[in-house]
């Protein structure tokens, strides 16, 4: 089965705005090259639900998907990706108990649930106990079989830029693109 909207590999650059959260996703070329603009995400900071809206273009008159806390305040907590008509596709959730040494984070979609974490347990580290800026982080999620369903990998820049990779086609673009985002968002706490 394949999601109603797959795209195997895609970037997810971060926008300097004073007051928000904003982030481009684009479509990777097969050569690796940028593409086709794919949406872009605002997202307030220091709301006290977190929300974020991913919109058509930058003239933001269509919202076409978001991801939504469950609730105010929540150490485990759970996020909701919806659709543009606000019908849920997806949800994933960060595991505090696991994250104390290395981020972990589970997902959930039509048909597979998979658990993604940091893949050097010596970068988790050193960003716990070290204010070491433009460090790369990366993250795979695979299904409880171990079969991989997606990795996301920041670069090391000034400004965040992460690489997105989808093996698995029954992950929606749009699972996919609010968990990246969504990484670097609650990755900041």
């Amino acid at each position: 089965m394949t999601a109603e909207m797959y795209l195997p590999s895609f970037y997810v650059k971060q926008k300097f705005a004073m007051t928000t959260n904003r982030y481009e996703l684009v479509a990777a070329g097969p050569d690796g090259s940028e593409g086709q603009l794919m949406g872009l995400a605002q997202q307030k900071r220091l709301a006290f639900k977190e929300e974020v809206t991913f919109y058509a273009d930058e003239s933001k008159a269509r919202a076409v998907f978001s991801f939504k806390a469950r609730k105010r305040v929540d150490l485990n907590a759970g996020y909701d990706v919806l659709d543009e008509a606000q019908q849920q596709i997806g949800f994933f959730r960060k595991d505090f108990g696991a994250s104390l040494l290395r981020s972990t984070f589970h997902v959930e979609g039509p048909g597979y649930t998979g658990t993604g974490q940091e893949r050097s347990q010596l970068t988790a580290l050193v960003r716990r106990f070290a204010d070491v800026p433009f460090l790369s982080i990366h993250f795979d999620f695979t299904a409880p079989d171990g079969a991989p369903l997606m990795s996301v990998e920041r670069q090391f820049q000034l400004r965040d830029r992460y690489t997105v990779t989808v093996p698995d086609q029954r992950v929606d673009f749009r699972v996919a693109a609010a968990i990246a985002v969504g990484l670097d968002a609650l990755m900041q706490r």
